[in-house]
């Protein structure tokens, strides 16, 4: 691992030109001193646990291990490390009452990893999901710094690749504490790329430990079925509400709540289900399914609850390249889900529900109109959907009590 500190630095600092100048061009230059270890960490001499989620979908996972870990271990400091702008903004934004730093991960550089560590000091090291980082974990190892992946993944695009450097993956995996894969999958492909069987061990998915909100919740859905589109944005409302109107010509039974991701959309949603004729209300005045069609819901902090008295939602974001929103949201309370083709923040999650009918990915509107239409036209298709929902909740969680068991073997 020292030939390979001693030559990545040389391509590194070869390449850095070319590499800075290319973040300058697309405007992603961020970070570069905290990068590079010039951590100016606001507390001294303070045991620390220190997480790392590379970006966006990382971090959001992380955040009910945060609070775990901070609930459990309150005599230790709490530093959370990204790799991109969009993982900080989130973090900043997500752990801002949890973390007590949040600050970028080095490069993976000898002399950049020397001076990050020499700053943080931490006790022990959680990567999440699919890092490795050799020089980091060889420096971790070396300064007898506990270092486990958590959550840990490898698709298969991922896995063709690592598998032809299994050797040099034998030498990296040396170097870690644990693995600990989300899937006996997972785990049987860390083993043959070098990790050693009784280092890997399966945790499940952090992201599944969702809880059900407590809600008695009555707008006059007894005797219908609900459809709930969440957390839309703009363009989106356009295809539901023109996906419920077909759907509602075929099954009268049918009712739409809409809750945008911004409720100060709702005026210009408005326009939209009066030119289709829908009868609408708003939740905001206490609106029902008695006398409406269609509910708005532009009140805050209600969607997860409301996904109780659902059959199927919509899970927005996904038809206008947000990257699309939490699906478990409402798979918690096994209802199935089905979103449009941009789930990149949480595709792990999608590629799980999407084995079983618990959640599809559709590419058009049309596919989104049938495969609702299916939803509720197929009965035994449906409570299968249901259902699947149910075991695939079953198969992952218990993944955060698991991490805390082993930090608490690991700090203590």
């Amino acid at each position: 691992m020292e030939l390979y500190g001693f030559l990545s630095t040389i391509i590194f600092y070869a390449s850095l030109p070319f590499y800075y100048a290319e973040r300058v061009l697309h405007k992603k230059s961020f970070g570069w001193n905290e990068k590079f270890g010039n951590i100016n960490i606001p507390f001294k001499n303070e045991k620390i646990i220190m997480m790392h989620g590379v970006s966006v979908g990382e971090v959001i996972a992380l955040e009910n291990l945060a609070k775990k870990i901070k609930e459990t271990f309150p005599e230790y400091k709490l530093v959370v490390t990204t790799g991109t702008k969009t993982g900080q903004d989130i973090a900043h934004k997500k752990y801002e009452n949890i973390a007590d730093f949040i600050t970028y991960f080095p490069f993976d550089i000898p002399h950049c990893i020397d001076k990050f560590l020499a700053n943080i000091k931490p006790e022990v090291v959680l990567i999440a999901e699919t890092e490795l980082w050799p020089n980091f974990a060889y420096k971790c190892h070396k300064n007898n710094i506990p270092i486990a992946i958590i959550n840990g993944r490898i698709s298969d695009s991922t896995y063709k690749s690592y598998k032809i450097a299994t050797p040099f993956f034998k030498q990296v995996f040396k170097n870690f504490t644990a693995v600990y894969a989300q899937s006996n999958e997972d785990k049987e492909k860390y083993i043959s790329i070098g990790m050693p069987a009784e280092k890997t061990e399966v945790m499940g998915n952090l992201k599944f430990d969702v809880k059900k909100k407590e809600a008695d919740i009555q707008i006059g859905q007894d005797g219908h079925r609900i459809f709930i589109a969440g957390s839309t944005h703009k363009g989106e409302d356009e295809i539901v509400i023109n996906t419920f109107k077909r759907l509602k010509s075929e099954f009268s039974d049918i009712k739409l709540l809409l809750a945008p991701r911004h409720p100060n959309r709702v005026p210009s949603i408005i326009p939209i289900i009066e030119k289709s004729g829908i009868n609408y209300g708003k939740r905001s005045e206490n609106d029902t399914f008695k006398e409406k069609d269609l509910i708005i819901l532009d009140t805050l902090g209600e969607l997860g609850k409301m996904y109780s008295i659902c059959n199927f939602a919509f899970i927005g974001g996904s038809f206008n390249h947000t990257g699309g929103h939490n699906p478990l949201e409402a798979s918690v309370y096994n209802k199935p889900v089905i979103s449009g083709p941009d789930v990149h923040n949480f595709k792990d999650i999608y590629s799980i529900l999407g084995k079983t009918n618990a959640g599809k990915v559709v590419k058009t509107p049309e596919e989104f109109y049938s495969e609702a239409h299916k939803l509720l036209n197929d009965e035994t298709f449906y409570n299968q959907a249901c259902k699947d929902c149910e075991r695939v909740f079953e198969a992952q969680q218990g993944a955060l009590d698991f991490v805390i068991n082993k930090l608490q073997n690991i700090l203590h």
